[in-house]
């Protein structure tokens, strides 16, 4: 009797952890199926499948020359199937199908189901919450939410994934813990905004209580958190970072802006003198707390005079991580229908080369203050004869890193080691085993 042949699903992912988390849940559901599961990878399979993101310009057009790579491949029937799901085709769906007719289907960011059912296969509630882990296995990300009640100005998220809706907590613990099983050590939460968890179903904040009962769960070394909203920022999450000790004394929080015109024309729903409050609490109450911000330069009407005022902020304020955009209008974002990109690409590029050249020294003096010092380091991978890892204060792919000089003894990959710093680079440290 003649076998059925597997067929060979690559699922390539763009964008954000977000994303991902999309895309581990989806291969999982794959696997289940029946189907070789492979993700990004440059093997042959049968069927593509392409997670796209769709936030700002370069994210789209990434995610359409993607798209375009694989279309002869199609037309030529070197794959079978050719599928796009995510933000990109949650928003531009019609156009899509217009522009690149090549592709089998188009889905939107909430369309797993039907995914899954179009590759032929069942898609099976009870493995809601499992997932194939694509990162190291010793970290994995978290989603608690989708979508965003926010009203910023410059955003499309609004519009691309809905409004803000929080997964309940039971399901949550029963994820985290099937990922702790899973061997993860690191759990990162991640959603388009950590702040506003529970409101939605439980109408009151809850984030305090998930990242409380996340952190009992035997196994779990550390638990991180991103993206959270500073306008009514939720204050009771402090008091449990303090109390518990799995929980890393770090905050992913993006300020965007100082200037309170700019804030204003954002729509951010704060002030400068509060966004200071909110720091000077934040050191005051866990003084060893490293934050971690995001700044957008060259929104409409943003003057010299109001980036200036951010630059000396950054230099008060020292960030220990920091990152920057330029601003890039979004078709029916409020900044797009009432304002008009009046800042040349020219200046807003100058601008935040500037603004990461000042963070850059700011992190070099931060980083040097370090040497000497000995710190946990989780190892993530090996490169060469030296080891890359991350202490409880950097997040990864985004934050600096330790570079370990392994001393004549074979570190495992995922395991926790005391490194004493030696030196310092402007983002990362170079240390030894104690």
């Amino acid at each position: 009797m003649k076998t059925k042949s597997v067929k060979k699903v690559n699922v390539i992912t763009l964008g954000c952890s977000k994303n991902l988390v999309d895309s581990e849940s989806l291969l999982r559901q794959l696997e289940v199926n029946g189907f070789k599961v492979m993700h990004d990878s440059n093997s042959p399979s049968e069927i593509v499948i392409i997670n796209t993101c769709g936030f700002i310009n370069d994210a789209k057009q990434e995610s359409i020359e993607t798209i375009l790579s694989f279309e002869e491949l199609r037309n030529n029937n070197v794959i079978e199937k050719l599928f796009v799901f995510g933000c990109l085709s949650e928003r531009y769906k019609e156009e899509l199908e217009r522009e690149i007719p090549v592709v089998d289907k188009y889905f939107g960011t909430y369309d797993l189901k039907e995914l899954v059912e179009s590759i032929g296969g069942h898609y099976k509630t009870e493995l809601v919450g499992e997932r194939l882990i694509t990162t190291p296995k010793h970290y994995a990300y978290l989603k608690i939410s989708e979508g965003c009640d926010r009203t910023c100005s410059f955003c499309a998220i609004p519009l691309i994934k809905g409004k803000h809706k929080s997964r309940p907590i039971e399901d949550l613990i029963k994820e985290a813990e099937f990922l702790v099983n899973k061997g993860v050590k690191e759990i990162i939460l991640i959603a388009q905004d950590l702040s506003y968890y529970g409101l939605d179903i439980y109408k009151e904040n809850k984030l305090a209580e998930l990242i409380d009962k996340i952190s009992d769960i035997k196994g779990l070394q550390w638990l991180r958190l991103h993206y959270t909203f500073p306008a009514k920022f939720p204050m009771e999450i402090i008091e449990v970072m303090k109390s518990k000790d799995n929980i890393c004394n770090y905050l992913d929080i993006p300020i965007q802006h100082v200037s309170n015109k700019l804030l204003k024309d954002m729509r951010r729903g704060i002030t400068k003198e509060q966004t200071y409050d909110l720091i000077n609490y934040f050191r005051k109450e866990i003084p060893e707390m490293v934050l971690r911000t995001t700044l957008l330069v060259g929104h409409p009407g943003e003057t010299d005079e109001d980036f200036n005022e951010l630059i000396d902020f950054i230099k008060f304020v020292k960030f220990e991580r920091l990152g920057v955009f330029t601003y890039s209008e979004e078709e029916n974002t409020y900044s797009a229908i009432n304002f008009t990109d009046d800042i040349p690409s020219s200046v807003k590029q100058a601008r935040m080369e500037e603004l990461m050249e000042v963070q850059r020294d700011i992190s070099m003096s931060l980083n040097t203050n370090k040497i000497g010092r000995s710190y946990k380091v989780l190892i993530d991978r090996q490169e060469g004869e030296y080891f890359i890892g991350r202490t409880e204060f950097d997040s990864p792919d985004v934050d600096n890193e330790v570079i370990v000089k392994p001393m004549n003894k074979k570190l495992k990959i995922g395991n926790f080691y005391q490194v004493k710093i030696k030196s310092a680079e402007d983002f990362d440290l170079i240390g030894e085993l104690e």
